[in-house]
């Protein structure tokens, strides 16, 4: 994607926030993020990216057919600056752990074009859809359109008129908001805010009559606020891919497994039928490929309350705590350290794909899951407590650059 992005314009954002490295980049000299700096300061300086001349924010939507079905969904939002919290503050919550090297490239590239390219994706509950009602009544023709690689047509429209801002600021105040997606780039921006947090911010005070403002540019950063009660949200799972694993025996794999869940043998049906399977289970399950085949694995409740003891009782219930911390950890040795910094896993969208990487002899093991619910998210995420890296999957994408935010 990165190459046909490259060879589709000069002007293609993929340039500055993921650039194709060069033969002699240097660590303090020419790399991927000065470039990526130098780029953006000349297409500012050219016209090719053109600042609002007042105050707006964006309604976005997505119309989408939801993978492996023939369903239609909109999901809607809007794009605006969304104050940065640290998550001891109840504002801002979490609801999945982070990974070390995507936090430190998404620094790099903040520091070089001191901007932010593509948005948070926060969630907030909105049951009575009042915030919809705000930005999308008779909203009107869009002003920008895009379908992407997968069929997401992408919609835009700007909201500049004070009073609307206002009403939607008002209706917006009390919100708490989870973190969807964008994790990484939500903590890298609270580490960078808080470098500037000894500037001088002026009166916290909000006037009334005047549109919100951040006391400092690095103590925002863009976001895309959508509503958790509605229709469009859409979460696919994300399967696991064990890799490189210095002496894996499905066998023996299987064997030890049948202390903690029940084990039956699949046919060699494929990987859609297998999460038709999935789909069906009342508790937690899991499918096991392996090059010896396939095998459900259904969780035993005591023996897995036993070994999940330390975790707070509504993790123990998530069917990816149960294939991170007994399956993952104790059964093939790879530790939280492990998992966080990708040893030996990889993630998948597709089943299709982490079934045919075994197969293929490129992993030891796939493992096939069903995806998290809105409801265990949102009951996680409030509780303060964390999933497993990597536990949901929203679907469509946000695309980055409908919107940016410059700092100076």
């Amino acid at each position: 994607m990165q190459q046909a992005y490259y060879q589709r314009s000069p002007f293609n954002l993929v340039r500055i926030i993921l650039g194709l490295p060069e033969l002699f980049d240097a660590e303090r000299g020419d790399n991927v993020y000065s470039r990526a700096g130098r780029d953006f300061r000349a297409w500012r300086e050219q016209g090719v990216l053109v600042q609002e001349k007042e105050p707006c924010i964006f309604a976005y939507s997505q119309r989408f057919t939801v993978p492996g079905t023939e369903v239609v969904k909109e999901r809607r939002g809007f794009i605006a600056l969304g104050k940065l919290h640290d998550y001891a503050e109840q504002v801002i919550f979490r609801h999945e752990q982070t990974l070390s090297k995507p936090k430190s490239d998404r620094l790099n590239l903040l520091k070089a074009t001191q901007a932010h390219f593509g948005q948070i994706f926060m969630l907030y509950s909105d049951p009575a859809a009042s915030v919809d009602e705000i930005l999308y009544d008779e909203s009107g023709p869009a002003e920008a359109e895009v379908t992407d690689e997968y069929g997401v047509l992408h919609r835009l429209w700007r909201v500049s008129d004070p009073a609307a801002i206002r009403l939607l600021t008002a209706a917006m105040d009390d919100k708490k908001l989870i973190i969807a997606d964008g994790h990484h780039r939500y903590e890298t921006a609270l580490s960078y805010s808080k470098e500037f947090a000894g500037e001088d911010p002026g009166s916290t005070e909000h006037n009334p009559s005047e549109l919100p403002q951040p006391p400092y540019p690095e103590a925002a950063v863009m976001m895309t606020f959508v509503n958790m009660d509605s229709d469009g949200l859409v979460i696919l799972p994300t399967h696991r891919v064990v890799h490189g694993l210095e002496r894996f025996d499905p066998v023996a794999f299987a064997a030890a497994a049948q202390e903690f869940f029940t084990v039956d043998t699949l046919g060699d049906d494929g990987a859609s039928s297998y999460l038709e399977l999935l789909g069906l289970q009342q508790e937690t399950a899991f499918v096991a490929v392996t090059r010896a085949g396939a095998i459900l694995l259904r969780s035993k409740p005591e023996a897995v309350a036993a070994a999940l003891a330390g975790l707070p009782e509504r993790q123990r219930q998530l069917d990816l705590s149960q294939l991170h911390s007994i399956i993952l950890d104790r059964l093939l040795g790879l530790d939280a350290e492990k998992v966080r910094e990708e040893t030996n896993l990889r993630y998948l969208r597709d089943a299709g794909e982490a079934v045919d990487q075994v197969l293929r002899g490129e992993a030891d093991v796939a493992f096939l899951t069903n995806p998290v619910s809105m409801e265990q998210l949102r009951e996680v995420a409030f509780a303060g407590d964390v999933m497993p890296q990597k536990s949901t999957d929203f679907f469509p994408k946000l695309l980055s650059g409908l919107a940016i935010y410059a700092l100076e």
